[in-house]
């Protein structure tokens, strides 16, 4: 029971197939308490499908305490979820942030050809976000607390099709870095977790189909990732067992991002 007595905040599950929720379900099977956030619904919609497509999961764990609506571009927003989260918990534990988000439209161009309200915007939910979301903690964060994000590959090196969102993450990975940096006095840790290609909705837009074979070839373990073993290293990062580790970019691909050639790819194409 890694997280008994621990509580903490959940932001971006979308549904059953989030990175985020597989993490969270670790974190709850293992004794821990979340808050979690969704998108906010649009007044029309009368039948409220972000809220439920999360509720439909949250509901079914007693130690989900609550579910609110946060539009991560509003500082307002921000602070309601922040204030909720004091008032019901006091103090925090554990702190996900797995939030991104870039315009259909700009991802199917060429990086170069990002539009600038597509860049900023991509930026903003992508990046800042982390650290609107790390400030709003700080306050009310455990010492010995932490707070994870979620990164990909792209990040670190050119993935055609990724394109904008790989300058994202880039731009995240070193929000990690200063943020843990900035908190480290704290004694909070700030790390990110790299997976590999992942079935997931954002997965799906940025092309995951398209990758799954590739890193099957190429990644030493000849395999693909699972929802459950990035669920298990992202409570890893956000419990105490990880507790002299901060600044990190933790990866879990298979052993993709250590390769510098093709590897067995090869055999398949001789």
């Amino acid at each position: 029971m890694l997280f008994q007595g621990k509580k903490g905040l959940i932001l971006g599950v979308a549904n059953d197939h989030s990175i985020a929720w597989a993490i969270a379900q670790e974190i709850m099977n293992a004794g821990g308490v979340c808050g979690f956030t969704h998108l906010p619904d649009r007044p029309d919609d009368e039948r409220q499908r972000n809220r439920r497509r999360v509720s439909q999961l949250t509901d079914k764990f007693e130690n989900a305490a609550f579910l609110l609506p946060m539009d991560a571009q509003k500082d307002e927003d921000i602070r309601s979820v922040f204030d909720h989260t004091a008032k019901e918990f006091g103090k925090i534990d554990f702190l996900l942030h797995s939030m991104a988000f870039a315009d259909r439209d700009d991802l199917g161009r060429d990086t170069i050809d990002t539009s600038r309200e597509g860049f900023k915007l991509a930026m903003d939910v992508s990046v800042y976000t982390l650290l609107a979301c790390a400030s709003a903690a700080k306050p009310i964060m455990n010492p010995g607390g932490s707070i994870a994000a979620m990164t990909y590959f792209g990040g670190e090196k050119c993935v055609p099709g990724y394109n904008v969102m790989g300058i994202c993450k880039a731009a995240l990975e070193a929000a990690v870095r200063y943020a843990a940096y900035d908190l480290g006095p704290h004694q909070i840790r700030v790390n990110a977790l790299s997976a590999g290609p992942i079935r997931t909705l954002a997965g799906r837009a940025a092309g995951v189909e398209e990758m799954l074979k590739l890193y099957e070839y190429m990644a030493p373990l000849g395999r693909n990732i699972s929802h459950e073993e990035v669920g298990r290293t992202g409570a890893f990062l956000l419990s105490d067992a990880s507790n002299g580790v901060t600044g990190e970019i933790l990866h879990v691909d298979g052993g993709y991002h250590a390769m510098g050639s093709p590897g067995r790819l090869l055999d398949k194409v001789q």
